[in-house]
């Protein structure tokens, strides 16, 4: 049976039901420049051609040492992970319907939701989250579940792209969301405090935050169960969960955030790998669906799809979610990454750590402010007076330095936002040095 329309008469017809006049009355709110862009397609090629077009076009890119971050990281991959995940039995990222069939990939995904709730701190993971942006609009949908309130706290220091997405999220579910001011890098708690009251459903925090600065998270949580609101803590850089205190210990309820640190490359901007965990007594409102452990009629080990609270398991209107898929390749690569480092995952945040403080301090030496005076993890923010024309000119010599904060933060001029992974070493930091010297 199809499901496309046969003729014009059923296109009529259906755009007659709905209430337009023509199909491309339902594409009105985008605009013309983007609707109908001018590509300027060149002309059909051969596969030769083609090829060396695309040779052509690879040779002009350039090899730089990044220190850029903000939200997707650059941290080295084991050949390993590589290997099995490009495995056939794991080429597909589509959900496993049948679990007589598909019980390896099953498998890898129950031992993803371990490592996170292990992370976390928490006591459930799923495993069906695209991306630490929509994670975390997913979190605070279930905290407007949870308690039957619509109104959110989010602190302007969560990552400013994760706060646009929440923002779509909350306009169209009717969801209030309040913006809290951050104050000397961190979310400004006095002011949190000012403006909570019991209609809040839950307050939003990032550590460490957009700035790198980690935030008091006890705190947060306590101001926020004094209300009866929930606690959300969001997290963009996985890897400090190896060195920082887990979410659970700090007091909240939900955790989320972004994991392509573990195992999966920066790639362009993606593929990403969204994580959300939680406590128990929240099981039944999480998003997506869970993989449990059971046994078979023989008394054999096996794993199964459970609570698949999604709109293609149940009745639309009782879904929580309408994630349709999951992101089990990157998951997959994220627990093979996680099971190689094991108990070395906190030497590694240590590492990060090292990196970005030696960083800190040989620019500090060189003059540059460090804007702010706190903890952070392997972030920070630094002022350098024409900062935009001192990037310009790095990365002429091979060097991507940090993210310009003024287009998300207009008072933060000439301020970047640099990172230092376990990937920039001591020699390179050292090169950098050299290279501002002489601009």
């Amino acid at each position: 049976m199809s499901f496309l329309p046969n003729s014009d008469e059923d296109i009529r017809l259906m755009c007659h039901e709905i209430g337009v006049n023509a199909v491309e009355d339902l594409f009105v709110d985008i605009p013309s420049h983007v609707k109908n862009p001018d590509i300027q397609l060149p002309a059909p090629l051969s596969e030769q051609e083609a090829l060396h077009s695309i040779l052509q076009i690879a040779s002009t890119n350039k090899q730089v040492c990044s220190l850029v971050g903000g939200g997707i990281y650059n941290h080295y991959v084991p050949a390993v992970v590589d290997h099995l995940s490009s495995r056939s039995e794991f080429y597909t990222a589509y959900t496993p319907y049948q679990p007589e069939v598909s019980q390896g990939t099953l498998a890898a995904i129950f031992e993803f939701q371990t490592y996170m709730c292990r992370l976390t701190g928490m006591d459930i993971a799923n495993a069906s989250m695209y991306d630490g942006a929509t994670a975390l609009a997913e979190a605070v949908l279930m905290a407007v579940r949870i308690t039957k309130k619509n109104k959110v706290l989010c602190s302007a220091a969560v990552h400013p792209h994760y706060r646009q997405v929440l923002a779509t999220y909350a306009w169209a579910s009717d969801v209030s969301l309040e913006i809290v001011p951050y104050k000397d890098g961190t979310t400004d708690y006095n002011e949190l405090s000012h403006i909570i009251n019991d209609t809040v459903a839950c307050v939003v925090v990032q550590s460490p935050n957009f700035f790198g600065v980690i935030e008091d998270i006890e705190k947060t949580a306590h101001i926020a169960h004094e209300h009866k609101a929930l606690c959300i803590v969001t997290i963009t850089e996985a890897m400090s969960l190896g060195l920082l205190k887990s979410p659970s210990e700090c007091g909240a309820d939900i955790a989320c955030g972004e994991g392509q640190s573990f195992g999966n490359y920066p790639a362009c901007g993606g593929p990403l790998l969204g994580i959300l965990a939680c406590k128990k007594e929240f099981m039944r409102t999480i998003p997506g669906r869970l993989i449990g452990k059971t046994v078979d009629e023989d008394g054999k080990e096996c794993y199964v799809m459970t609570l698949q609270t999604r709109e293609q398991h149940i009745r639309r209107e009782r879904a929580t979610s309408n994630i349709c898929t999951n992101e089990g390749l990157c998951a997959l690569r994220a627990t093979i990454y996680l099971s190689l480092t094991g108990n070395r995952l906190g030497e590694l945040a240590r590492t990060n750590h090292a990196a970005a403080s030696y960083c800190v301090e040989k620019l500090v030496d060189l003059g540059y402010e460090r804007v702010f005076d706190k903890p952070f993890f392997n972030e920070f923010v630094i002022k350098m007076n024409n900062a935009k024309d001192i990037r310009n000119k790095l990365m002429d010599n091979g060097f991507a330095l940090g993210i310009p904060l003024e287009e998300y933060y207009p008072e933060l001029l000439d301020c970047l936002l640099i990172t230092a992974t376990e990937y920039i070493t001591k020699d390179d930091i050292d090169t950098l040095v050299k290279l501002l010297q002489t601009i």
